[in-house]
């Protein structure tokens, strides 16, 4: 019997979205090798599949983007069993192939962070291939949804600050399409833990660059993201019960016949409650 524990697909909520499912369990509190994770995990069913829920910021917003424990989270949803990663997340639109209220599924990613650890690698030679940051299987099983943009760039800033117009304009220069603040190291990690990962991007806004005086609100970024949070959970549900099966994914078989350096959890074990 598979423990109570277990689920092999994961949801990370983004800013506003802080539960997914209605008669998901919360799980005891896990600390692992690299502290505590940022807030409860709960576990539910999505025909018939296992999903564990993580709110990125914890349950109340605690915890800013550049003080998020990634490597913690990551580690805690390996440890039971995921293999398949959705990270929704509020992100801003820099050029007019986007607009507030779209939902974008991006292939690429452009790290602009700081100071942030980023990798479960400290010793020795592991290198990871990241030329496509998310799982091409996840990506293109997501973008064939009715009314999902698929494809661009995210960009992500450390935060807590939004840009300046200046970088916001030089951002839209290089044509990346979106801005956000929590989508690395997220996708690296799941990838060095050879999980499945996908960021779900909702544009709540355009970003300062757009023109003199429109610099983005905090309110305006929770409330746009809120009013979609329904929207965005009935997609998420819809998509789980038809995922791609993660065997023989390139997210995972990229370590084959390496020699990590760090341990990648081997999930639950049958005989645990």
């Amino acid at each position: 019997m598979e423990p109570a524990n277990a689920a092999d697909v994961a949801v990370i909520g983004g800013s506003g979205f802080y539960s997914f499912l209605n008669d998901a369990r919360p799980i005891a509190s896990v600390r692992t090798p690299y502290g505590d994770a940022s807030g409860p995990v709960s576990i539910g069913e999505v025909d018939g599949r296992r999903v564990a829920f993580l709110p990125r910021h914890g349950a109340d917003h605690a915890h800013p983007p550049h003080l998020i424990n990634y490597r913690a989270n990551l580690w805690l949803l390996r440890s039971l069993g995921v293999r398949q990663v959705l990270a929704p997340c509020a992100v801003g639109g820099l050029r007019s192939e986007v607009a507030p209220g779209d939902v974008v599924v991006p292939d690429q990613l452009v790290d602009r962070t700081s100071g942030r650890v980023q990798s479960y690698v400290e010793r020795g030679a592991v290198h990871v291939p990241f030329g496509d940051p998310y799982c091409l299987r996840l990506g293109a099983r997501l973008g064939a949804l009715e009314g999902v943009k698929a494809g661009g760039t995210m960009v992500v800033i450390e935060g807590p600050r939004f840009s300046t117009r200046a970088e916001s304009q030089h951002y839209a220069a290089q044509g990346w399409t979106l801005i956000n603040m929590t989508g690395h190291p997220e996708a690296i990690l799941a990838r060095e833990l050879r999980m499945c990962y996908s960021a779900v991007a909702l544009v709540t806004d355009m970003d300062a660059g757009v023109e003199v005086g429109s610099g983005v609100g905090q309110d305006d970024v929770f409330a746009m993201f809120e009013s979609n949070v329904d929207r965005l959970k009935t997609m998420l549900a819809d998509v789980i019960a038809d995922l791609p099966d993660p065997t023989g994914c390139a997210c995972s078989t990229w370590a084959d016949g390496i020699d990590l350096t760090y341990d990648v959890p081997a999930g639950p074990r049958q005989d645990q409650p």
